[in-house]
């Protein structure tokens, strides 16, 4: 009985507070810095200098290898001149 009495009891305050949390509205402000400390927040583990720089390649990374896939032939005449 106990276990009920509980449940319902957590499930009536679960449901007010939603209902008040809709009803409640942050300023602009406030949400622009809310939204940039949570993006601050997740990349925390990359580090700030990762943001404002670029990632360094090693050169074998980058060198690709390029090999010829056809070749140019010489114009050939479409009609061949009879003798």
């Amino acid at each position: 009985m106990k276990f009920w009495l509980v449940t319902c009891a957590v499930l009536f305050i679960t449901a007010q507070f939603v209902f008040w949390l809709k009803q409640f509205l942050l300023p602009l402000p406030v949400a622009i810095f809310a939204g940039a400390f949570l993006a601050i927040a997740s990349n925390y583990e990359k580090g700030i200098v990762s943001v404002f720089s670029t990632p360094k390649q090693s050169l074998t990374e980058t060198t690709t290898i390029v090999s010829q896939t056809a070749s140019l032939v010489e114009e050939v005449p479409l009609l061949e001149e009879t003798k």
